[in-house]
Formats: C-alpha cells, sequence, structure tokens
C-alpha cells in the first residue's frame, strides 16, 4: 500500500487538510495517508524543514511526502518534485527543499508540468497539483510524465555554526522549539566534537547564563532513578536524537521549559567557549 505524507503550515480549524485528503482518496481509496504535522508557522520554512527532515526517514522508502508550506499558487512560481533517498518530495520550489536536502543530493528534480491548464484553474496547490502528481506516484506512474526534469530549483542557505579559532568559541543559533519548549540549535555533534577535540573544557553561554556539561540523553541528566524528583526544572544541554546541541529543562514543558525560561527565540546566538 503507498504511502503519502502530509505537512503543512494550514492548521487543523480550517478545511484544507480535509480537502487534501480527499482528494486524495477520490483518486485512490487504497492509499495510506499519513500527517506529519499541520502546525508549522505560517511560511515558516526552516521549521518545515527540521520537522520533515528528522520525520522522513523513519517512512518506508518510496513513500510520497507533500510538503504544502507557503505553497499559495503564484503564476511565477514553478511547483516541484524531489526524488531524493529513495522517496518522493513535493512542494512548491520555494526553497524548502533545498533546507531539508542541504547534505544530500537529490536524485532527480522535475518542475511539475501535469497539464497545462494550471495556470487557468489552480485556485488550490495542493488539491489541484501537489494532489494529482501524489496519486500519480501512489499508483506506480513515473515522474517523467507529469513533470520535465530540470537542474536546479530555488536553493536556501540553511544556517551554520562557525569556529572562531582566534578566540576558542563557537557561534551557533537557535534553529527550532519544539512542543516540550527545549531548545535546539544548529550545533551538530561531529562538529562540537572535531573543534573540541584536546581542548576538554568549555562553556556554553546564551543570554545571560551558562552551562559546562553536555549530556547524551535526557534520562543521563538522573543518575539515581530514586531521586528522579530531585532533577524536575534542572536545565542542561544535550545532544538529542539528531545529534544536535539542545538546551533543555528536565521533564519541561512549554509553560515552564527552555523556552519559557530561557528567554531564548528562534535565530538568537548560542556560544561555546572553549579553554
Amino acid at each position: 500500500m503507498s504511502i503519502i505524507t502530509l505537512t503543512s503550515d494550514f492548521g487543523t480549524l480550517d478545511y484544507r487538510v480535509a480537502a487534501i485528503k480527499g482528494s486524495i482518496l477520490s483518486l485512490n481509496r487504497e492509499v495510506n495517508i499519513t500527517d506529519i504535522t499541520h502546525g508549522i508557522q505560517a511560511f515558516n520554512l526552516v521549521q518545515t524543514s527540521h520537522i520533515v527532515r528528522n520525520a522522513y526517514k523513519f517512512f518506508p522508502k518510496g513513500s510520497i511526502h507533500i510538503i504544502a508550506t507557503d505553497s499559495f499558487y503564484h503564476k511565477s512560481r514553478r511547483n516541484i518534485l524531489y526524488k531524493a533517498d529513495g522517496s518522493y518530495f513535493i512542494a512548491a520550489d520555494n526553497g524548502v527543499l533545498s533546507l531539508i536536502f542541504f547534505d544530500i543530493k537529490p536524485e532527480a528534480i522535475y518542475e511539475i508540468t501535469l497539464n497545462n491548464r494550471f495556470d487557468d484553474v489552480v485556485s488550490f496547490t495542493s488539491t489541484d497539483v501537489f494532489v494529482p502528481v501524489a496519486v500519480h506516484l501512489a499508483n506506480g506512474g513515473l515522474p517523467e510524465v507529469i513533470g520535465r526534469k530540470i537542474d536546479s530549483a530555488k536553493q536556501l542557505s540553511f544556517p551554520k555554526p562557525v569556529y572562531n579559532e582566534s578566540e576558542k568559541i563557537m557561534v551557533g543559533e537557535v534553529t527550532y522549539i519544539d512542543n516540550f519548549g527545549n531548545i535546539i540549535s544548529n550545533i551538530n555533534r561531529e562538529f562540537f566534537e572535531t573543534i573540541g577535540r584536546g581542548q576538554e573544557n568549555f562553556t556554553i553561554k546564551f543570554r545571560n547564563l551558562s552551562l559546562s556539561k553536555i549530556f547524551s540523553t535526557h534520562t543521563e541528566l538522573v543518575s539515581d532513578w530514586e531521586r528522579e524528583t530531585e532533577y524536575h526544572g534542572q536545565s542542561a544541554a544535550i545532544f538529542n536524537d539528531s545529534d544536535l546541541l539542545e538546551l533543555t529543562i528536565y521533564k519541561g514543558s512549554k509553560k515552564n521549559g527552555a523556552k519559557s525560561l530561557f528567554g531564548l527565540n528562534v535565530g538568537e546566538k548560542i556560544f561555546i567557549q572553549f579553554s
């Protein structure tokens, strides 16, 4: 059974998500439709890329992913199909796919040209363009039938951490804040360990706060489970399951998590001073 996933900034209050699902089922009732999320902040491509990049890898190869963030139709903007990492990704040519695959070269890129009436009849890109393409692929159709190969799509630069060797300081930034209020940066474990090799001491600095240890997991914060309650509300830095540096409050939430207590926002800097 083919799998089509949906990611959007539409929310779930309005009719749009239901319209997409209904359109898919009208063309193929056997498709397995799975929501990744519809809670993306409006037009937020960096947030979209973080969620999709970390979610799609858990789906079977050959899955079809509709990404409907910042997807409203413009005559001057293409809609594209990526074949990448063994699966298909459908989106507006707004740069979101370049953010998802900033370190993976797509196997092929197609400009969607499913029929020649799009300039006249597209009112909702997701149902009028994305759905027919997704169902065509789910039915075993070839991407060449619904589009023409192109060499490249719009590119956006994903923010990368840098290291100032003279001052022995690494500079990253907040790229995502999750549902528990955890603050996720663009500093990955490999970059940190490469720079930090031979430099045993470091201090993570943000706003007017600092931390001097990075845990491997959330639960490593607790050395003795019988004393777990003593750790509620403890602040810490960890490398999360995506190997990204994360600032967290142990068992925090949106109301009392790292976001609310540290006051950091997406785009703010995080510094690691080595000594």
